[in-house]
């Protein structure tokens, strides 16, 4: 840990960034109607989830994030425009909403359950920072940083990082926990993660040691 001449602390290793009292666990969108969509689904459930119990073994709050589709009455040109493009539809009234508030699609996949204790926040954006109250909820918990698993990196867990930074939060991405659709497109945003540098990079392993270091 160093301090600067105006006494403003900044952790120096993942240990120091992990502790508890500063840092939430932020599940990814990890859906039913999502995971059924990406390749190789089934591992980041199970990296998901050794990040996942680590973090509730080491007392970390945690959150999960469920983007959310409105009924097509609220659907406007934003979002008519995102669902043609991801249902491949040329006819706004083809489109289908695949993720209303109570179908099977948007629940949390069995594996990786929200617990009582634990924060779910729908969102309607691409950034869990962006249309939700997490950032509120986290600086009125004083933390300072979160760690961020789930699908899928390309689409919504690289602008929440960014996003992450522009209000004050140092991002943590547990790279191998983080599932993708497109295996180009992915490479492309842990590139520009990495270029910028303002994110720690680690994997699931470094981030269950990291928390073991800091109990």
């Amino acid at each position: 840990m160093i301090r600067s001449s105006e006494d403003i602390e900044i952790p120096t290793s993942l240990a120091e960034w992990c502790d508890p009292r500063r840092m939430a666990l932020v599940v990814y969108d990890m859906q039913i109607g999502i995971c059924r969509q990406v390749e190789g689904a089934a591992t980041i459930i199970e990296r998901t989830g050794t990040a996942l119990e680590a973090a509730r073994s080491a007392g970390m709050r945690v959150a999960f994030t469920r983007h959310l589709s409105l009924p097509k009455r609220w659907m406007g040109a934003t979002q008519l425009r995102t669902a043609m493009a991801w249902q491949r539809r040329g006819d706004p009234e083809a489109v289908e909403p695949w993720f209303l508030r109570d179908a099977e699609a948007t629940r949390i996949v069995s594996e990786l359950a929200p617990r009582a204790a634990e924060a779910v926040f729908d969102k309607l954006t691409m950034s869990a920072f962006d249309s939700t109250a997490l950032g509120f909820a986290l600086r009125d918990c004083g933390v300072r940083a979160v760690a961020l698993a789930g699908i899928a990196m390309e689409i919504g867990i690289e602008p929440t990082v960014r996003q992450a930074t522009d209000n004050g939060f140092v991002a943590v991405v547990i790279e191998d926990a983080c599932g993708f659709g497109n295996g180009q497109a992915r490479d492309r945003s842990m590139a520009t993660l990495r270029f910028l540098g303002e994110a720690v990079i680690t994997d699931v392993a470094g981030f269950c040691d990291a928390l073991a270091d800091a109990a």
